[in-house]
């Protein structure tokens, strides 16, 4: 009797054991699968998945385990969205539309611009069967832009000034560029200035034509650029010029590399490689890697612009821009994607 009490007993504590056991190797592989066990120290980056913004991507891809800075690329679907991200401290940094970067800093976000993303990657493009052929043939048609402060705006503005359109006539509405390319396939719009690849969607697929090339109306056009949260600067320098220096280098390394960097974008952008290639090449040589050192008269002359098409009241950038980090970048030894990082920081 003794003896089956033992048996039970010990069968009952074995079965114990398993389950805690059990448990514990469930626990563990929730712990490992659900949370980020990088120790490194970690800057995010938000983008919206455009040309313009390519070094998100590739600084992303290229952070191997053994660098002391982790910089991950988080993708909007909106730039106000970025916008409220960065105020709130959830991202450090943001490849975000140039303008917006204006109404941030005189509204307090506490931001600097750093670094220029490539430019000349947005395209106007409008309905196939509107059969347009100057920016007049868009008189009373709806034309999408990213959002009110947007370069895209602006120049679409500048076309109507060019054009004659006023009032009426000329019918602007904000759209987040990942849904322009579906509401002009369904005939919801009839044209829309964007940052590529998302013009390059309907051009390749036989549903718009190519109005003009932003660099048409505005040559050295920003679409895009980085600004960075004044206490990472603050606290944090060597790591904020290791951000800006790797972002122009990954510029070069992607000019000389076209399909590997579509390759990568691709991936992260949930897009076609075939549409991207595409969008980075087409015209050959459109786009511009290297002119990203930000320009205290640039970024007034954007600022005047939107006091005069009243998009802002104030033209005021007093200390928004900080071009100390992008003046010192070094762009030899670019080689193959983990060149891209500085040496100091390697």
């Amino acid at each position: 009797m003794l003896s089956r009490l033992y048996n039970r007993i010990s069968t009952g504590l074995w079965i114990g054991m398993l389950a805690i056991l059990w448990l514990a190797i469930i626990s563990g592989l929730h712990f490992w699968l659900n949370f980020d066990h990088d120790t490194r120290k970690l800057v995010r980056m938000g983008y919206m998945p455009v040309v313009t913004n390519l070094a998100a991507p590739l600084l992303d891809r290229a952070c191997e385990a053994n660098r002391p800075v982790r910089y991950e690329a988080l993708k909007f679907s909106s730039f106000a969205e970025m916008g409220e991200a960065l105020r709130n401290g959830q991202i450090q940094a943001a490849f975000i539309i140039a303008p917006l970067s204006i109404v941030l800093h005189q509204q307090g976000a506490g931001v600097k611009i750093v670094y220029i993303g490539n430019r000349h990657e947005s395209t106007l493009v409008c309905r196939k069967d509107l059969q347009a052929k100057t920016f007049r043939d868009l008189a009373r048609k709806s034309i999408a832009v990213p959002m009110r402060y947007s370069g895209h705006n602006i120049a679409t503005r500048l076309l109507a000034e060019q054009f004659g359109l006023q009032g009426p006539d000329l019918n602007v509405v904000e759209m987040n560029p990942p849904d322009m390319p579906s509401a002009l396939a369904t005939g919801a719009l009839d044209a829309y200035f964007v940052g590529e690849p998302f013009a390059a969607k309907t051009v390749r697929a036989n549903e718009s034509n190519v109005l003009c090339y932003v660099e048409q109306v505005w040559p050295g056009f920003i679409c895009n650029l980085m600004i960075v949260r004044d206490e990472l600067i603050q606290n944090d320098r060597e790591t904020v010029r290791d951000l800006v220096h790797t972002a122009a280098r990954s510029g070069i390394w992607a000019k000389r590399n076209t399909k590997s960097a579509s390759e990568i974008a691709s991936k992260y952008w949930n897009q076609p490689i075939e549409l991207v290639e595409y969008a980075m090449d087409t015209p050959p040589g459109r786009i511009v890697f290297d002119q990203f050192i930000p320009k205290k008269e640039e970024i007034q002359n954007l600022a005047d612009l939107m006091v005069k098409f009243k998009l802002l009241e104030s033209n005021d950038i007093t200390g928004l821009v900080d071009d100390s980090f992008a003046r010192s970048v070094n762009l030899e030894g670019i080689t193959d994607l983990r060149s891209i990082f500085s040496e100091q920081r390697k």
